[in-house]
């Protein structure tokens, strides 16, 4: 099976937290990078997983967030490039 990322993107803090927790409880996914923006009001918020798993995961994120604030980016990225690997990796390391 092929991993993926997903990049889900918010517009609060709130959101985001919303978003993340609906993702690591749907799926077999886990958080990899985080970005926070303008003092915490742009969060982005990247994980991996196999493509299904984070597919599904972004989506139940997607939804969650959107209940309590606005959605900017949603976005699944399947067998990224070694180079976004690298980029995104930044604090652990990747596991097969």
């Amino acid at each position: 099976m092929g991993k993926a990322i997903a990049l889900l993107e918010v517009q609060s803090l709130v959101a985001a937290i919303a978003g993340l927790d609906a993702m690591l409880k749907d799926a077999e996914v886990r958080l990899i990078h985080t970005e926070r923006h303008l003092g915490g009001r742009m969060v982005t918020m990247v994980i991996d997983g196999t493509v299904s798993a984070v597919t599904d995961a972004v989506l139940a994120g997607r939804a969650a967030a959107e209940k309590v604030g606005k959605v900017k980016v949603c976005e699944v990225i399947p067998n990224p490039h070694p180079e976004i690997k690298k980029f995104l990796y930044t604090d652990q390391k990747e596991t097969e």
